[in-house]
């Protein structure tokens, strides 16, 4: 569902009627059918397996109660939808666990608007791997952001430049490689993998005459990964590795910071990029863009991430089950 004041409606009922008629697998919608009644034609369902016989005519909804329903007003964000917000959240991730549902697609949350609810998490991601977490394993995301004929996975995410170094560790590097290696087989069908490792700094440190990250920490790692049969480079300047990438010479980029990885998706497709999370059992994407409570609030929200979001999800799906056997 996403956060109900937010854009989530808007683009879930435009991604309805731009698949319905295409040959996609059924979708359905975890939210308070009140959101998307009046918009389009829509049918309550009780299990998933109900989806795709209503699909063509009518947009599945799995009903979920948002209390004071009344209140909520597009764009203005809503304190009381937080605990039906989570809800949507759990159910979706447990459903994607038990293998009634294929895949899961999150719309844009509002964290502040969580966080009024007891919400412990930075995001969406670490809650779905909590969520994903049993007995005998934790799970390790990697955010990967697909758009403008690029992946990029991003070694260190939302944190400060001068804290990148606590996070960036050769343990921390190498998990992300082998993460980002295995799912570019399983999830996108690509036997044999070449992946660019960014620098961390201008030109790739230029052997160690502007910063020795690269020669000390990022390198050794790729050298340990490729004995181990991971086609992965040493560091590339960043300056230059994504049009190496976008010419064919890697299938995928690991960015050693969060702006590093995202300003070339965003620039090369504003919205059309999808942010999917490596590392899980389940498959997930996402539109790779906020809340857009403005957007919301005026009506003119664009549907193209998550469009795009449904449609990797699906291929990622097909891919496992080919992977997989």
């Amino acid at each position: 569902m996403g956060d109900p004041a937010g854009c989530g409606p808007h683009i879930t009922v435009k991604s309805w009627n731009a698949l319905r008629s295409e040959d996609v697998r059924p979708f359905f919608v975890i939210g308070d059918p009140r959101l998307y009644k009046g918009a389009i034609p829509i049918e309550v369902i009780e299990h998933p397996s109900q989806a795709p016989a209503v699909f063509a005519g009518a947009l599945p909804v799995l009903p979920m109660k948002i209390e004071r329903f009344e209140e909520l007003t597009p764009g203005t964000p809503f304190p009381a939808s937080g605990a039906a917000t989570v809800e949507s959240i759990r159910r979706a991730t447990e459903l994607c666990l038990s293998g009634d549902a294929a895949a899961l697609v999150t719309n844009p949350i509002a964290k502040s608007v969580l966080y009024d609810v007891g919400f412990t998490h930075p995001g969406h991601t670490e809650f779905i791997a909590e969520l994903c977490r049993n007995d005998d394993e934790a799970f390790q995301p990697v955010m990967m952001l697909v758009g403008g004929g690029l992946k990029v996975s991003l070694a260190t995410i939302h944190v400060p430049l001068l804290r990148v170094l606590d996070h960036l560790t050769p343990s921390m590097l190498q998990k992300v490689t082998e993460i980002t290696d295995r799912s570019l087989k399983r999830d996108f069908g690509i036997a044999s993998p070449q992946i660019a490792l960014t620098g961390l700094n201008p030109h790739a440190g230029e052997d160690g005459n502007i910063g020795t990250e690269e020669r000390d920490l990022i390198n050794p790692v790729a050298g340990q990964l490729r004995e181990r049969g991971i086609n992965v480079s040493d560091a590339r300047s960043a300056d230059t590795v994504f049009h190496e990438a976008l010419d064919g010479q890697f299938d995928a980029v690991i960015a050693m910071t969060h702006d590093q990885g995202l300003i070339p998706v965003k620039t090369l497709d504003m919205w059309g990029g999808v942010n999917t999370t490596l590392g899980l059992p389940i498959v997930r994407t996402s539109p790779d863009h906020g809340t857009a409570f403005d957007a919301a609030a005026a009506g003119t929200c664009r549907p193209d991430s998550l469009i795009a979001a449904i449609q990797l999800a699906e291929q990622m799906v097909e891919n496992r089950i080919r992977f997989d056997g």
